[in-house]
């Protein structure tokens, strides 16, 4: 189904132009996780309330993705929700536990354990809640700024359900690569696959960019990235574009593999037509390896926002030089903090399109 015809006209598509590799008069910037526990508005509306019964919600998802917008001129907003959402589509059980995070009371602990989850999900049955959020964005966001669609991807949906939660060594998870390989892949083309299903059904709800979090690869070596991680990436990009392209869609795609330094050559080559990067990549050295390829996404220190307003300035200044203004997107190289002061967000959105406009001047 395809509601994109009575949405809102975009004003502002900086974000998909720079997503893209084209001009823009500035350097567009969002930040993950910029609905988030960071601004007093987002704790008062969450407070008392379960986690997953808000993502459940298309009017407090709304609500949330619209608070940061409403602060701060930034030039995209990605939907409230959160990855897990999909291995609860796929039947397992998933408690937001306050102090611990998320929690998986019966995690997958050996490969027969696998016939408990459901082969064929009903995505628009399971996770029909995220595309009416995401209608409903479209419409009250107003054509302002474009709206992100996302998903986990396999690798790290895959070591959350093993591990049952949060984990410093993903060894749980590591030893199903090492032990059980094929039950592994197993999974994950279980997992590719209803991701495929969930990041089409943002698109047709009224998504106009996708991002894929692969939050856990810097917890693979460059061999195991090769064989568990990147070819589910692969495989997913190229089979959402060929889905989209029969309709004749183009959606841009981001990929966000946090702590892969050894896999920027590849994913610049994967179908994605931006590559996100943590902040222990040097922009320079980034450019050179992605070749141009691609468009580039990050990468400031979220600790950075930590710094006295002057600083702030003077670290994205050098941040854009780094990066240049061409395909290039503007964003923290992971989350924001819960402690993070608001004002200081506002400080580095300023001074991306501040110094963008500037360096695009002198050229």
């Amino acid at each position: 189904k395809e509601v994109s015809g009575d949405f809102p006209q975009l004003k502002n598509d900086t974000f998909l132009r720079a997503a893209r590799g084209e001009e823009t008069e500035h350097v567009p910037v969002w930040c993950m996780r910029q609905a988030g526990r960071y601004l007093p508005e987002f704790r008062e509306f969450r407070a008392g309330k379960d986690f997953f019964d808000t993502c459940r919600s298309p009017e407090a998802c709304c609500e949330l993705t619209l608070q940061p917008l409403r602060r701060f001129p930034f030039d995209a907003a990605i939907i409230f929700s959160d990855i897990l959402v999909v291995p609860q589509a796929m039947g397992m059980d998933v408690q937001m536990v306050a102090g611990k995070g998320p929690t998986f009371p019966e995690p997958l602990k050996e490969p027969e354990d696998l016939q408990r989850l459901q082969v064929k999900v009903d995505v628009e049955k399971e996770l029909g809640y995220v595309f009416k959020a995401i209608t409903l964005t479209r419409h009250k966001i107003e054509g302002k700024v474009p709206l992100i669609g996302f998903t986990g991807a396999p690798w790290t949906l895959m070591s959350y359900m093993i591990e049952g939660g949060g984990s410093n060594t993903h060894s749980k998870a590591k030893r199903w690569l090492y032990r059980h390989p094929e039950a592994s892949h197993m999974l994950l083309k279980m997992l590719t696959d209803v991701v495929v299903e969930y990041l089409l059904g943002q698109v047709a709800a009224g998504a106009q960019a996708l991002q894929v979090f692969e939050s856990h690869a810097g917890i693979l070596g460059p061999v195991q990235f090769k064989d568990f991680s990147l070819p589910y990436l692969r495989d997913i990009a190229r089979r959402v574009k060929d889905k989209l392209k029969e309709k004749g869609q183009d959606v841009p795609m981001i990929v966000f593999a946090k702590d892969a330094h050894y896999g920027l050559e590849d994913l610049s080559q994967s179908y994605y037509e931006v590559v996100g990067l943590d902040w222990t990549i040097d922009p320079r050295s980034a450019r050179e390896r992605t070749g141009g390829r691609v468009s580039l996404q990050g990468n400031m220190d979220p600790c950075a926002l930590y710094s006295p307003k002057e600083c702030i300035s003077d670290i994205v200044r050098k941040m854009l030089e780094g990066f240049g203004t061409r395909g290039y997107i503007a964003n923290l190289g992971h989350g924001l903090y819960p402690d993070m002061d608001p004002e200081n967000v506002g400080t580095f959105v300023e001074a991306v399109h501040q110094h963008s406009i500037q360096m695009n001047k002198q050229v």
